[in-house]
């Protein structure tokens, strides 16, 4: 084993740089889905890992703690890291922060073989610099959530790779490989099908047109699965337990969205994807280079990744701009662009100053995930007072206004609901009906009193029990 830390020309090997990388995100990793940035997506997959563990492990029938009355039963992408993160518990017992742990473990593991994959087609440099812009990129941040964004899109590098090695070696494990990684990418969010805009540019002249074959075969094959699960399984969920979740928009609409709130959708491009100005005017340098060198492959594959991501921005809509995760898919492609021109700089300080400054910027602009807010941790005692005073297996709601965070830190299944709805008697009606036994108020979210019994107050929260 080769234990020399620096690469061939100079530099600290990009192995040593993804250990940095993943060391700092340690931090604060046991933290609870506290952060303000998607603590409620967070908690949704925590929902379906806890309930792995509590009620039944079957991967065909994901459900949440938002139950609104029936089974919690939803149709979602396919739970693969909620599952690793049951494993986890079967041998730990569960908690929260094994998703976190497992998603940073999976997207580190993406990354060098994003740079290996780089290197293979194009050089060492250009994999370089890609991987250190991608690695400040949005995915310092998410690759440390209990989030499939870059866990997906880390399995679709790996697939990714593994297509490239058996199209010069078309031994049965390469393409095992590529089949499964890139089959339980997409499956894990649809969005990894993104990757699929690299495969035409893995082909070259040197390779058999039989093992070009098998390649495509395996991926209609990945594609025609990820259709079962998303538009068949998924629907059939929805229509039989009556829970369904984002199944996008039409794309006219999602344009017409779009277009509503150009700011903000721009604002996901110049700032979103890099968290650094620095990085976002480089890219734009980067595109130009392309054009001025006559790099017709290069404005080829960010065309195709453009117009590919363009159909997922509409069938989004609004979501793409509402949520800043949404970005992520794209961002790879951008990071190769900045690595192609990165790798031309002679000067080798000049290059490194530019990534320490984006680095430093991106960071900076990122660094708050990795803390808890003190105004933020009452929310922790929860689970302690809803164990006193309400049965485990009794309904209740709670006024998140949309975020099932505290029904999920409670430990209780039941509703969510909006402050307004505190004051619909026709609703409390109908969640009583459902089953529904107590509301838990936020009183930081709402102050009214409610026409119940109350059986607990404190500075935080009040609990009501609706009485027969």
């Amino acid at each position: 084993m080769d234990f020399n830390y620096k690469n061939e020309f100079g530099y600290i090997r990009i192995e040593y740089i993804i250990g940095v990388f993943c060391l700092i995100r340690l931090f604060g990793i046991t933290n609870a889905p506290l952060e303000v940035a998607h603590n409620w997506r967070q908690v949704t997959g925590l929902m379906v890992a806890r309930n792995f563990f509590e009620i039944d492990p079957s991967l065909w029938f994901p459900r949440v703690d938002e139950t609104n009355g029936v089974s919690g039963i939803i149709g979602m992408e396919f739970p693969l890291l909620n599952y690793l993160h049951y494993l986890a518990s079967l041998i730990f017992d569960y908690q929260h922060w094994y998703g976190r742990l497992i998603n940073l473990m999976v997207s580190s593991i993406g990354v060098y073989f994003f740079f290996k994959l780089i290197k293979e087609r194009l050089n060492e440099k250009t994999a370089y610099y890609s991987s250190l812009f991608l690695l400040g990129s949005i995915w310092f941040i998410y690759s440390r959530k209990m989030m499939p964004d870059t866990f997906s899109m880390s399995l679709g590098f790996v697939g990714l790779y593994y297509a490239w090695k058996y199209l010069y070696e078309a031994t049965l494990k390469n393409y095992f490989l590529f089949f499964l990684f890139i089959s339980l990418a997409f499956l894990s969010k649809i969005s990894a099908v993104m990757c699929i805009i690299g495969f035409p540019f893995l082909i070259n002249d040197f390779q058999l047109n039989k093992s070009r074959i098998h390649v495509i075969i395996g991926l209609c094959s990945s594609l025609l699965i990820t259709y079962l699960w998303y538009f068949l399984w998924n629907p059939h969920l929805a229509e039989t337990y009556g829970s369904w979740y984002n199944s996008g928009t039409s794309i006219i609409n999602g344009i017409s969205e779009l277009s509503l709130n150009l700011p903000e959708t721009f604002k996901r491009f110049y700032f979103g994807s890099f968290h650094s100005f620095i990085a976002f005017s480089v890219l734009v340098f980067s595109i130009g280079f392309c054009f001025f060198k006559k790099q017709y492959k290069m404005l080829l594959f960010l065309l195709s990744a453009s117009l590919l991501f363009g159909l997922y921005m509409a069938k989004s809509g609004a979501i793409f701009y509402i949520h800043g995760y949404y970005i992520i898919p794209i961002v790879p492609v951008f990071a190769i662009l900045i690595g192609n021109f990165m790798a031309t700089i002679k000067n080798k300080y000049i290059a490194l100053s530019i990534v320490v400054l984006f680095l430093v910027e991106s960071i900076a602009n990122q660094q708050h995930d990795l803390f808890t807010k003190d105004s933020e941790k009452y929310k922790l005692e929860l689970e302690s007072i809803a164990s006193k005073l309400i049965d485990k297996n009794e309904l209740v709601a709670i006024n998140g206004n949309g975020n099932p965070q505290e029904l999920y830190l409670s430990h209780r299944k039941g509703f969510v609901l909006n402050n307004e709805d505190l004051k619909n008697e026709l609703k409390l009606k109908s969640i009583k009906s459902k089953g529904c036994k107590y509301i838990i108020v936020n009183k930081h979210q709402f102050k009214d009193n409610l026409n119940y019994k109350k059986i607990f107050k404190n500075e935080d929260y009040v609990i009501y029990e609706i009485e027969d």
